[in-house]
């Protein structure tokens, strides 16, 4: 298995375990991610290949992928190595895991897609430049990859061309690796603007020009220069640049052309004429992009490019054959998918057809006749407007599967949340644009009206003013009205130099101040009167109000310096300056919790934290490698301060000791922003020269805070005041506004207030992404009145008995908008008339059927079902049956009134959870539940009826089903908190705690839990039992013994929990008096008594019970072969079962690390390393991790291989089990998409039985499937880590093990960790990734 190469030399060495690290994890979870849009700045930017599609930003490439499982594309990887604008993009037409990519830096770059990683590059100045030397073609430097394509003819060689040509052919590895010139293609006239390889006659290649000329080159055939321009410019010399080029897919010679001013023709490469010019719709219609239709011969799309107008065409027709009107935007580029996404849904029918007899059934018509040859064809076309926005259109459908609508396209400079709306996010980028994201669904609600330069930063305007403020780089500042969607000011004071910070005073609304290159500050009233004007030495590029003195601003400045202002004096002269700094400084932060303290930001790598009070520096936090831009002080632990660089990382630091407590590497460029609302102030939003927007979870790092929340600690440990909290070694205490207002809110409610305590908190300490609705819904199950419920519930996932009443409401709104439609099909298609005719007369003699027959085969299904109730109802039903049935398999949306019409609910359901619309699903499911769908019981036997129970009974099911798979999606999605919602929206406690302790969310799921009682029960103190292992390993980060008693606090919690104690004592390293203080707390008798009792129980034959004492005692070590020889001994005989030895297992494994890696312990250790390892193999069987059964059997086949041992075990069984269970979990989990495979053998399904046989049931039922903690999918930049499980890029949460540099999924650490407790390492030490 490939992780044994990166880790099998700990396996050699049987004590190297000094100086190891404990195991650990990033501090900062990423739990959000906003892709960047489109560039409009090159023509091929976007490009497609099976079932994966890319776009370039400015500097990222962005890969979507299609998850089969839902049908649906999801962002798979950012792939950023350029340094500058990426001009051009190519997917490899022999190898789908292959493409290439060129940038302005002169870089040519070959991706894997699959590894994710950089496989070759060409930094084509240097090594294309000394081609050009050597060939007679052009002389001179290669210049910027304009253009690039990969080549047809060639396994592994791409060309290149810069503007002025010529083209060179890079071939990537083999004999001939390197770069040479196109024997013919160079010295051209005009400028090149595309070229495209013909994908079908070898070698062969068309190049566009500025001029409108296109030239033809073909191996063996004389070479065509500039040729086949447009006939109105011959003999001009007026330019109409080629903005598309494809060749015919079914033809050697013909090929589109799209030139700017003069529309679309189709030419013929051979005799160079122009066959057919095609003619929009108006004479302002241009078209930057095209593409063929691989599914239908003759047609293409375009796309307009002054209006998101997509137009079909075919070639045998001069006008679109249709048009649809996408967005008010035009378009950039198009696509089409040559694959469009498979559908999972079949009608599974044995015979013919299961309804009737088949003498006088019509056949249904194919899907397309000879009437339809003009229609739209079924594809999925990408589509990139000149506003960034990426979609994926279904033209078949006439719908968006996909829309990622006003993504910025260039560097994001500054982003703040709105003062009064923590959803509310605001981004200021190089693109001249300001856009405002809601956070919670990750889409742009408003955006500037743009063509601003550079917008550097931003500054809401305090409370609920609804204006963002703006710094340009050569236009001034500017005031812009949300709700207006209008610039409402503009201030113009630094003339046409670039303002670099802008500041909208929160303490008084009426101020705003901006600073320059110009070297000034300024400070002016809303309406333009100028209060000051700070005069700096250089130029000022940061400025920042202070949070306690409203007359107080600082800045920073070229000079190293930061002054300190007071804006109530008529001076202009500081009040301070402090100097340290050796570079310049960029911004400065006033702490909105300790008087007197900023920090500063500087390009030499450091932060500064200066103390106005003492006039002094009184920190410097060094750790960047790189200038410094985004600042950012916590609102609640005022020692917690945040910072982002050029170098690509964030750090967080603790200001006490200038310790770095995380380093976040997920950005992949240069850092700017960072940003908290002090209403959810551990949710933290970075954006980057990389263009995106992230929104990361700061709540690890006060995890011992949560606890005692959860633990109903006194205030005193929850909420402190700032002078206490910033003591050097404080544990984490609350100092800001809002936890102080939770504090007053629950003093002055009656009765009990641990729900609301925990609610509040909960909401304040999660991220944004579904808590706020899960609390809702708890609300709802707990019996709230529905008019407490917020105004925003009826946007999430609601409780189902309000779904059809809030539905409702909806549709009623809606009916009374107009909808108008844009643009027209063709001519109605004509009839067969022979069969018309013949119908006619059927219909005439009254034989109705057979007319109806004739009609459907006419594809007339209209006429048919409107006349068959003549012949009978139960007829009309099964016409319509059968019609469903047909539109079901062409998948089309006309299907579903023909569904609600016969009642038919379970084949609705199925066909839209076939489709991945599982929230259309679950609407049809619950309509059915309250009676609303008319169910006719044709199909039935005579003389039996079904009575109306057993039917609500189905629709029960169904409903379960629905939410089911709806909850699955969003948690494969990485969103657990909102998988759970869904269980709770139909009542299903159960598993909505199980979603929430597989999503590693165990505050949350202990909070809710605590709230809904005793149906959650089960899972609360599994929850509890977990973070109380969590709190255990703390101890070795924090030496306090406070921890240790907030895990005896969170499992007496629980009922029964003295096993839990035990553990808990047993681990815990300390001496003897802090050890029986410890037994004392637990109620266990002391460690001298333990020993006695070990004794005794060991003198009656107890096992359990002397290991249990033996471990509580001063030679815990005592335990291990009393248990170990039990647990050889059970497995020795054929019929022992998980339940009879985990128990045993499980307890002995919480013998202190210490004792464990004792010399003394050696052999022991490694027996007990094997049995845990090989149970853990099992539990995760029955637990269902498949990812990490075949990576447990491997380590333990690995230890036995390694280490002196006698256990009854043999590396050949465990490879056979091994085998076993592949085979037999692929027979059942097979899908129908997949190549078959060989079924398992008799031996192999017996050897699996009897595994089966051992395992028994789950205790807790809900949790069995794998964990996928949030933020799983999404990918990160530059940090890239290789599983040693699997040998592939970790997606998501990392976790390092012990050694610091193996690493492994945070969501395989957590499986792994529930079923065996020691590192995959093999040393002994326990892992804690919880």
């Amino acid at each position: 298995m490939a992780w044994m190469t990166y880790i099998s030399h700990w396996f050699e060495q049987d004590d190297c375990y000094e100086g190891l690290q404990r195991a650990n994890m990033s501090q900062v979870r990423q739990v959000g991610l906003l892709a960047a849009g489109c560039q409009p700045w090159n023509k091929d930017v976007c490009v497609a290949n099976g079932d994966r599609f890319a776009y370039c930003a400015t500097l990222a490439i962005y890969v979507y992928q299609l998850d089969h499982r839902y049908n649906e594309f999801k962002l798979h990887a950012i792939m950023s190595e350029h340094k500058k604008t990426i001009t051009a993009i190519s997917w490899c037409p022999h190898n789908p895991d292959l493409f290439a990519s060129g940038s302005t830096d002169n870089l040519v770059i070959i991706w894997n897609v699959a590894e994710q990683k950089v496989i070759a590059k060409l930094d084509n100045t240097k090594e294309a430049g000394a081609v050009v030397e050597s060939s007679p073609a052009d002389a001179g430097d290669t210049g910027t990859p304009a253009s690039l394509s990969w080549c047809w003819n060639a396994d592994d060689a791409v060309a290149f061309a810069s503007q002025r040509g010529p083209l060179f052919i890079w071939t990537i590895s083999g004999p001939d690796s390197g770069v040479t010139v196109h024997r013919e293609a160079h010295s051209f006239l005009s400028d090149i603007c595309i070229f495209r390889w013909h994908t079908q006659k070898k070698g062969k290649v068309v190049f566009g020009h500025i001029d409108g000329s296109l030239s033809i080159f073909q191996p063996g055939s004389k070479s065509q220069k500039h040729v086949l321009r447009p006939e109105s410019l011959e003999g001009t010399d007026e330019e109409d640049p080629v903005t598309a080029l494809e060749w015919d897919p079914l033809s050697t010679d013909y090929l589109l052309v799209a030139n700017l001013h003069r529309g679309i023709r189709l030419v013929d490469s051979e005799s160079l004429c122009c066959i057919t010019t095609f003619n929009f719709p108006s004479a302002v219609a241009s078209v930057q992009c095209l593409a063929w239709v691989p599914g239908a011969p003759g047609m293409f799309i375009t796309g307009d490019s002054q209006v998101g107008v997509l137009r079909v065409w075919n070639v045998s027709r001069a006008t679109p054959v249709d048009n649809f009107k996408l967005k008010k935007t035009g378009f950039h580029c198009l696509h089409v998918l040559n694959s469009p996404p498979r559908k999972k849904f079949s009608i599974q029918s044995p015979t013919k057809n299961h309804y009737t007899s088949s003498t006088s059934e019509a056949v249904p018509p194919p899907a397309l006749t000879q009437n339809q040859a003009f229609s739209v064809p079924p594809g999925h076309a990408v589509c990139c407007f000149l506003d960034g926005g990426v979609g994926l259109y279904d033209m078949g459908a006439k719908k968006w599967d996909f829309l990622r609508d006003l993504g910025h396209v260039e560097t994001i400079f500054d982003c703040k949340f709105k003062p009064d709306d923590p959803n509310l996010l605001a981004t200021a980028s190089f693109d001249g644009t300001i856009k405002v994201w809601d956070i919670n669904t990750l889409t742009a609600v408003y955006t500037s009206p743009g063509n601003e330069g550079v917008i550097y930063s931003l500054s809401w305007a305090p409370g609920d003013l609804n204006c963002i403020a703006g710094a340009t780089s050569r236009n001034g500042a500017f005031i812009w009205d949300i709700k207006k969607g209008k610039i409402v000011q503009r201030f113009n004071e630094h003339g046409k130099n670039g303002i670099f910070c802008i500041a909208w005073s929160h303490k008084d609304s009426k101020r705003i101040a901006t600073c320059s290159g110009d070297g000034y500050c300024i400070i002016r009233t809303v309406d333009g009167k100028v209060l000051h004007k700070y005069k700096h030495p250089a130029a000022v590029f940061g400025c920042d109000w202070s949070q306690n003195n409203r007359d107080m601003i600082a800045t920073g400045c070229e000079d190293k310096n930061v002054r300190v202002y007071y804006v109530a004096t008529s001076s202009d002269q500081p009040l301070k300056v402090f100097s340290g700094h050796t570079e310049k400084v960029f911004h400065v932060r006033w702490s909105p919790l300790r008087e007197g303290i900023l920090c500063s930001g500087s390009d030499d790598g450091s932060v500064r934290i200066w103390d106005y009070t003492k006039d002094a520096c009184v920190n410097v936090l060094r750790g960047h490698t790189a200038p410094v831009r985004g600042l950012m002080w916590n609102t609640e632990i005022p020692y917690l301060l945040i910072s982002g660089s050029w170098d690509y990382t964030i750090k967080v630091w603790d200001t006490r000791e200038g310790a770095c407590l995380d380093t976040v590497y997920d950005h992949g460029a240069d850092v700017y922003g960072l940003t908290c609302h002090p209403r959810r102030p551990f949710t933290m939003a970075s954006c980057s020269r990389d263009s995106t927007v992230r929104l990361w979870s700061l709540t690890p790092l006060i995890t011992p805070l949560q606890i005692n929340i959860l633990a109903d600690r006194s205030w005193e440990e929850i909420i402190g005041n700032t002078d206490c909290a910033v003591e050097r070694g404080m544990p984490p205490l609350l100092c800001g506004k809002v936890s102080r207002d939770i504090k007053q809110e629950i003093e002055k409610l009656s009765g009990n207030p641990r729900v609301k305590k925990l609610r509040w908190f909960s909401e304040c300490l999660s991220p944004p992404g579904g808590s706020d609705n899960l609390w809702d819904l708890v609300a709802v199950i707990k019996g709230q009145d529905d008019s407490l419920l917020p105004q925003n519930y009826c946007k999430g996932i609601m409780h189902l008995k309000h779904l059809i009443t809030f539905r409702t409401s909806e549709a009623q709104e809606l009916t009374t908008v107009k909808m108008s439609k844009f643009g027209g099909g063709i001519g109605v298609p004509t009839k067969e008339e022979r069969l018309k005719e013949a119908a006619e007369i059927h219909l005439r003699l009254g034989q109705i059927r057979r007319y109806c027959e004739l009609m459907v085969e006419l594809g007339e299904w209209d006429k048919a079902l409107s006349v068959a109730p003549g012949v009978s109802v139960k007829y009309w039903k099964k016409l319509m049956q059968r019609r469903a049935d047909q539109l079901i398999q062409e998948d089309k949306d006309d299907v579903i009134p023909y569904c609600i019409a016969t009642g038919d609910v379970k084949k609705l359901v199925h066909f839209f959870m076939s489709r991945g619309q599982l929230k259309e699903a679950l609407l049809v499911a619950q309509a059915a539940c309250e009676g609303n769908m008319q169910t006719f019981h044709v199909s039935t036997p005579k003389g039996s009826s079904y009575s109306d129970d057993i039917y609500k009974e189905d629709f029960n099911e169904l409903l379960q089903e629905a939410c089911r798979e709806l909850a699955e999606w969003y948690f494969q999605d990485g969103r657990a908190v909102l998988a759970a919602c869904c269980h709770l929206a139909v009542d299903n406690i159960e598993l909505a705690m199980a979603y929430l302790i597989r999503g590693n969310e165990l505050e949350l799921a202990v909070c809710v839990g605590t709230v809904l009682g005793e149906l959650a029960g089960p899972a609360t103190h599994y929850a509890l039992e977990l973070l109380a292992r969590k709190c255990m390993m703390i101890p070795m980060c924090f030496p306090s013994t406070g921890y240790r008693n907030l895990a005896v606090d969170l499992l007496l919690m629980t009922p029964d929990s003295e096993l839990q104690l035990v553990k808990l004592c047993a681990f815990y390293p300390g001496c003897i008096e802090e050890i029986n203080d410890l037994h004392e707390k637990c109620k266990l008798p002391t460690v001298e008594e333990c020993m006695q009792l070990a004794e005794t129980a060991h003198a009656d034959g107890n096992i359990f019970e002397t290991i249990k004492y033996y471990l509580l005692s001063q030679e815990p070590e005592k335990a291990l072969p009393i248990g170990i020889d039990f647990i050889k001994g059970s497995i020795s005989s054929s019929n022992w079962t998980l339940d009879t030895i985990y128990p045993v297992l499980d307890l002995l494994s919480y013998v202190r690390t210490e004792k464990l890696l004792l010399h003394t312990c050696t052999e022991a250790r490694n027996e007990l390393l094997i049995l845990c390892g090989y149970v853990g193999a099992l539990l995760a069987i029955r637990r269902q991790y498949q990812s990490i059964v075949p990576a447990l059997y491997e380590y333990t086949s690995q230890l036995l291989k390694r280490r002196k041992v006698s256990v009854p075990i043999k590396i050949e069984h465990l490879s056979e089990e091994l085998d076993a269970w592949r085979a037999c979990t692929r027979s059942i989990n097979r899908s129908s998409e997949e190549a078959p495979h060989t079924p398992p053998s008799d031996s192999q399904r017996m050897v699996y039985a009897t595994l089966l046989k051992r395992l028994k049931e789950e205790p807790l039922r809900g949790i069995i499937g794998p964990d996928y903690v949030t933020g799983s999918n999404l990918p990160s930049h530059s940090d890239i880590h290789i599983s040693c499980f699997t040998g592939l890029k970790i997606q998501g949460p990392v976790f390092f093990l012990e050694d610091g540099k193996s690493t492994i999924s945070l969501n395989d650490a957590l499986m792994w960790a529930k079923v065996n407790p020691f590192s995959p390492l093999g040393t002994g030490i326990r892992l804690n990734p919880f």
